[in-house]
């Protein structure tokens, strides 16, 4: 066995620790008690009284370096800073662009968030016109909207590839416990694959259908334990026999390259 392939059977296996009223994978609802002990801290959907720690959301039990969350079996996005979402650019404005994030209300993508300088006078369309698609990062959530930024290394503009949606409740369990479900599927097929965390997952690659598959079979059965074990006899059962991706598909923590965005003169090759 690889090493690589060692460090998957390690991720898959999650010990049973005796202190936990319920176990990772199992099912809860509002209130139930998951463990009385102070080793363990409340993650997302989860909250803390005494020295207990209670589910806020009807789902599934995820434990994870002593943190346990809650991954609900329904529900719409709720943004949070640091979130990593793909969004749609719907409007065009003289300081920013107006971002469709599947919330309510549109995210703002202001000036001051795009890497690079944008000289005064710039046509903004020419950076980012309405359809283009975006890997960005939630920098503000307040009453007065949603703010997001370019300037994380991992952000960058999507060319080419197809999108889909999925609940946005399901994405933990998309990406997998330290990324081993998603890479599982990179890996196997070659595909390009982002997944913001709105739910939004964009794929590009030869087997892109067979990656749309496989991620509508995860929305699915996300509530059902041995689902990585399935999406990979899955991907085993639809790969042609042999089958080798031409190329290894691209870190989406890579940083992409830009230059400042000016206008276009004598003294500049930029924007």
């Amino acid at each position: 066995m690889t090493e690589e392939n060692q460090t998957e059977v390690e991720v898959k296996k999650q010990e049973k620790d005796p202190k936990l009223l319920k176990q990772d994978h199992d099912f809860v609802v509002p209130g139930d008690k998951i463990v009385t002990s102070i080793e363990y801290l409340p993650g997302r959907n989860c909250f803390r009284d005494g020295e207990s720690v209670y589910s806020k959301r009807l789902g599934i039990v995820s434990v994870e370096n002593h943190v346990l969350s809650v991954v609900p079996l329904a529900g719409v996005y709720n943004p949070m800073m640091g979130d990593m979402i793909i969004g749609e650019v719907e409007d065009v404005h003289t300081s920013g662009w107006f971002i469709n994030i599947d919330t309510p209300n549109s995210a703002y993508l202001p000036l001051s968030g795009v890497r690079g300088f944008i000289r005064s006078g710039t046509d903004l369309a020419k950076i980012y016109n309405v359809g283009d698609l975006i890997y960005a990062k939630v920098i503000s959530c307040t009453r007065q909207g949603i703010s997001v930024s370019m300037q994380d290394p991992r952000a960058r503009k999507l060319f080419g590839g197809k999108v889909l949606n999925i609940s946005p409740v399901k994405v933990p369990r998309l990406i997998g416990r330290q990324g081993s479900m998603i890479s599982l599927i990179k890996r196997k097929t070659g595909c390009n694959v982002i997944v913001g965390q709105n739910g939004v997952v964009w794929i590009q690659g030869e087997k892109d259908t067979l990656v749309t598959e496989v991620v509508n079979k995860i929305d699915r059965e996300a509530h059902i334990e041995g689902l990585t074990d399935r999406v990979e006899k899955f991907l085993e059962a639809n790969l042609p026999k042999g089958f080798v991706p031409k190329e290894e598909p691209k870190n989406e923590f890579d940083a992409p390259s830009e230059g400042n965005y000016e206008n276009k003169g004598d003294d500049s090759d930029a924007y």
